[in-house]
Parts: C-alpha cells; structure tokens; sequence
C-alpha cells in the first residue's frame, strides 16, 4: 500500500514538474517592429537564441514604424523596436514608453536602376537628389506607410521644397521590401534601408545612386512599453528581451550578421 502512494506521489511530482516547464516555456511576449528589420532577415538569428536561453516566445508584429508606436501606446504589445527618434522619445515623453535604449544603426540610401536617367549618381545631397527625380518625372516609389523610411523621405521633400504629385510618384503603403520590388518593376527610384536592400539584392537591378548624407543616419531604439499606463503589459519579460538586445552577446550578433559581405547593422548599445 505504501509502495502505491509512494508511486502515486512521485508521478504526480513528474506530471508537476512538467506542467510547470511547459507553462514557462510558453510564456511570451509581443514585439512590435519594423518591416525593414523583419526584411533584413536579423530577427532570425538574433530572437531564437534569446528563447532559448530565458525561455521567452517572442511574437512578432511587423509593420511601419508609425503603426508600431500606436501598438505600443495602445498596450497591443510588449516592446517596441523603431527607427524615427523623435516618435520614439515623443512616445517616451507621453508616458506610454519607458527605458529607450539604443540598440544599432545603419543608413538610408537612394536607390534606382543602374542607368539613372534621373542623373542623381554624382548627388551627395539626398534632398537635391529627389528634387532631380521629381523634376525629371520619372518614377519615384514611396513607402507612404508612416514607417521610419517614409518619415524620413517626407523629411527630404520637405528640405528639398517639393510637395511630391503626380503620376510619376507612386505612394504604396507597403513594406520596404515590397517598395523595392516595385520599384524594380518600373525601373524607378525609390529610399531605402541599406539593411534590407543588401537582404533584397538577389531579387532586384536596383543599384545604390545616392548615399552618405549626413540626414541618412539611421539608428534604431528599443523601448518597453509602461506598465504603469498599461498594467497587464509583460514589463519584466520586456526588460528581459531589452537586456539581450543591448548585451554583448546580443551586439555581437547583430554585429555579425552579414548580407554579400557587408554588415547590415552596426550595434551601438555598448
């Protein structure tokens, strides 16, 4: 009889032990980012390490980086990882994110088919170089999602003194990778991440026309979303991605992920 309770016990232990590993395993969180992180291919190797060691799903919504924001304000998600400082330290400032840290950064680029009519190839100067599109008509295709590439292309516009119309430019409201691929299709310009281009080069002409200006620095930030403006937000769980992110282990990923040779984020966490 003993021997049965003994027995009994002991596989109610096991089944426990069980139940407990597999409810921590499944613990999660919601990351909000941008398409041209997703696009990059970066998530890939940089979240299944992270899983494995704290034993955190990271769930990933990929969108432009306006939308990601309005997920983290509105408690749709845990963490937020962005690339428009002034949204990110106004969403900060407002209360509905707290601890930004940097994490890396690139830069932006004007890209168009290698025979450039538009003529922007010598134009160090991004906003003169969509000035020669715009004047040239020939197809110029935008984000126009809100994302981080989209805010800084109406920045340029905007230092260009050009109100972009017209057939010639073409407003989408897709990701980078999609707006790269049209762009593509009608041999037209368009601004990019150099992230996700170097990832999408296999699949386009595009070559790189117009880049180092100073305003095509691109840096990204990581910011928890406050729990004490949405108090059922995973804050802890969201730290802990934060941590891995900025960590050397996490840099040194980040740092290391290459496409043709050239890396595609350069991490500035530490």
């Amino acid at each position: 009889m003993k021997k049965n309770i003994t027995i009994s016990i002991f596989i109610f232990l096991i089944i426990s032990m069980l139940f407990i590993g597999s409810a921590y395993a499944a613990e999660s969180i919601k990351l909000a980012t941008t398409t041209s992180t997703e696009n990059s291919g970066l998530l890939d190797v940089l979240i299944p390490p992270f899983e494995e060691k704290y034993g955190i799903k990271v769930d990933v919504i990929s969108v432009g980086t306006g939308a990601a924001i309005e997920l983290g304000k509105n408690g749709d998600v845990d963490v937020v990882l962005v690339h428009a400082r002034e949204a990110e330290d106004q969403m900060v400032e407002e209360g509905y994110g707290i601890n930004r840290r940097d994490v890396m950064y690139n830069d932006f680029i004007v890209v168009g088919p290698a025979d450039d009519l538009a003529g922007i190839g010598d134009e160090e100067d991004a906003a003169n170089a969509l000035a020669k599109i715009a004047n040239s008509e020939i197809y110029f295709v935008s984000r126009g999602d809100n994302s981080g590439t989209h805010m800084k292309e109406i920045q340029l516009w905007q230092s260009a003194g050009i109100e972009p119309e017209g057939d010639w430019y073409l407003e989408i409201g897709q990701g980078m990778e999609p707006t790269l691929l049209v762009a593509n299709e009608n041999l037209g310009y368009a601004l990019a991440d150099r992230g996700t281009y170097l990832a999408t080069k296999d699949k386009i002409d595009l070559v790189i026309l117009s880049e180092g200006d100073d305003r095509l620095f691109n840096p990204y930030g990581v910011i928890a979303v406050n729990p004490a403006v949405h108090p059922h937000v995973k804050y802890m769980e969201a730290m802990q991605f934060i941590a891995w992110m900025t960590s050397i282990e996490g840099q040194e990923i980040i740092g290391g992920f290459t496409a043709h040779g050239e890396v595609l984020f350069f991490p500035n966490a530490i």
